[in-house]
């Protein structure tokens, strides 16, 4: 995350319009992308989403081409923009299945010129280089671990941007400590503070699950495994994005981004097989 841009919202408590997002995310792609109505509105109910809330919000995400409608068996419902598609896939394995850069790795540099009668273009690029992770060495010149090369690449290739743009393996060869650069390429201290909310909102949630731990999965604790998880994950999905995944040795001491990309992991083998087998007994009993 680049510290000229503001941190985007991961605010403790989700948007509808996000918690939407990760119920598709997560279910629908086993469904064709699709959810009937009726489907969504129980689904978003087990998350305290009112249904003139669920309606509210799903009009907003059709209007920005996020979801379309169609007809399901006869019955009203939505369906992930096959355009969106790449995007989920590329989510999950940041998103589950992260790899924190290595020394060895080294550096990617994007170096990018806009003519001025194209800066609209300007702030699509600093913003697409802000959401994969890349942070700001100065105004035209943008910095990530090297192991992020073939994301950025793919992610400005999909916006038709790579005319504007050339990128280099690099090696840092100045004096000075190089975990003193990081702090001044990464808004650290930003990206601290919401692990640490992350931390402090979601480990009572594992705490009060290990006491669970061996009963039998009644549909009651499923429902509660559903109604934990999915906002967890709606919380969580935007970090790994913001975050880097420097190299361990140019991090601060006792960065809280460890510990939450932890929990995440246990809470995940913990609550998500549950959560899954709620979501599809909904989908099946409608």
């Amino acid at each position: 995350m680049a510290k000229a841009d503001a941190v985007p919202d991961v605010s403790p408590t989700p948007r509808h319009q996000h918690l939407i997002v990760t119920v598709y995310g997560l279910y629908a792609r086993s469904q064709d992308g699709t959810f009937a109505v009726a489907d969504l509105i129980q689904l978003l109910g087990d998350l305290g989403v009112e249904s003139a809330g669920v309606r509210s919000s799903v009009s907003r995400l059709k209007k920005r081409g996020v979801l379309v409608s169609l007809k399901r068996g006869g019955s009203a419902a939505y369906k992930l923009s096959p355009e969106l598609e790449d995007v989920f896939s590329a989510g999950d394995e940041r998103i589950f299945a992260p790899r924190r850069a290595q020394k060895d790795d080294g550096w990617l540099l994007a170096s990018f010129s806009v003519p001025e009668a194209q800066r609209h273009l300007r702030h699509r690029l600093r913003t697409i280089l802000t959401r994969v992770g890349c942070g700001q060495v100065s105004p035209g010149l943008w910095i990530a671990p090297g192991n992020l090369a073939d994301e950025v690449e793919h992610q400005l290739r999909r916006a038709q941007l790579m005319e504007y743009v050339d990128l280099f393996k690099a090696t840092h060869l100045s004096g000075g400590h190089i975990d003193e650069k990081v702090g001044q390429w990464w808004d650290l201290p930003s990206l601290e503070a919401l692990y640490t909310e992350f931390l402090a909102r979601h480990q009572p949630v594992l705490q009060r699950w290990e006491k669970h731990e061996g009963e039998s999965e009644s549909p009651e604790l499923l429902k509660q495994a559903f109604a934990d998880y999915v906002p967890m994950v709606t919380q969580w999905r935007r970090l790994p994005y913001m975050d880097p995944g420097l190299p361990e040795e140019y991090l601060p001491d006792n960065w809280h981004g460890l510990a939450a990309q932890e929990l995440f992991t246990k809470l995940h083998a913990l609550l998500g097989p549950k959560a899954q087998h709620y979501a599809m007994s909904v989908v099946a009993s409608n």
